[in-house]
């Protein structure tokens, strides 16, 4: 009997026990992970950038007269000829650019694109030499400056996809921009450059010969960078950009009351308007 009462408490216990197991609430199995859809680089934007540009110009001096030869390459009264002028140009710049991209997988990006930079790269330079006067052998100097006012492009881009979010980039196309450029010749005061013998130069001192212009340049673009989006809208860049826009002459006369409508005058021959590059910008991207 002592058995059988031992045997009896013991199947109880172990019904008592799956009971309250099964009035015991469930747990709940954890939540899936959340899956991030690829970022979509498709679509239109528009943004902001600033950066800096630099290059290093050089002008070439020619005589277009028997005058203007006479005193300085054809050794007149000591002339000597105006060697080229080398000097560099440099600056900041900054604008807005917008654009359109077609994404077609999760590697490939094509797009084109337009910006437009106001520009502060400008610089100047001097070619020392003798000019040959009726007084003697007088020195004197061409000075020269050039400057970017302002220049935009239009390109294509394909960009390749290192990550979801991260795209490396090439581009290239269409250049534009305003150049602004002026010459003068200056020459020490109390010298006499009449240019004999037909008496058509000028008394010597500052912007004895003088010219510039100021003309829209066409040419072409061509770089590379990386953007990195930092939200569905919103992606950071870097950019390498190289600018090449045509090259100007420009006209350097000579100023005097001695001036004739065929005054002597130089020829200064500017070297391409070209320019490196290297920007950050932001961008919007609407989707």
């Amino acid at each position: 009997m002592k058995k059988v009462a031992i045997g009896i408490a013991a199947i109880a216990a172990l019904i008592g026990t799956r009971a309250v197991a099964a009035d015991m609430a469930v747990k709940a199995p954890p939540p899936p992970e959340p899956v991030t859809a690829p970022f979509g680089w498709a679509g239109f934007y528009i943004g902001a950038n600033g950066g800096y540009g630099w290059k290093d110009p050089t002008v070439i001096f020619s005589p277009n007269d028997v005058e203007s030869q006479f005193s300085t390459c054809g050794g007149g009264n000591g002339g000597t000829c105006a060697p080229p002028a080398s000097f560099s140009i440099d600056g900041g710049f900054g604008g807005f650019q917008g654009g359109y991209n077609w994404q077609f997988n999760q590697q490939w990006v094509a797009g084109i694109e337009s910006d437009f930079d106001w520009s502060g790269i400008k610089g100047a330079g001097t070619s020392n030499f003798i000019l040959g006067s009726n007084t003697g052998p007088t020195p004197s100097n061409f000075a020269v400056s050039q400057s970017i006012e302002w220049f935009g492009t239009v390109r294509a881009r394909l960009g390749y996809l290192a990550a979801d979010n991260l795209l490396l980039f090439a581009s290239g196309g269409l250049a534009y921009g305003r150049v602004k450029e002026s010459v003068s010749l200056n020459s020490q005061p109390g010298a006499n450059h009449e240019f004999a013998p037909f008496g058509y130069g000028c008394v010597a001192g500052a912007n004895c010969f003088v010219g510039g212009n100021a003309t829209t340049e066409l040419g072409w673009a061509a770089g590379s960078g990386i953007e990195y989006a930092l939200s569905s809208n919103v992606s950071v860049r870097a950019e390498y950009l190289y600018v090449s826009l045509g090259r100007s002459a420009v006209d350097v006369v000579a100023q005097s009351p001695f001036t004739q409508p065929n005054a002597a005058s130089f020829t200064a021959a500017f070297s391409r308007a070209a320019i490196n590059t290297v920007r950050g910008g932001v961008n919007w991207r609407f989707n």
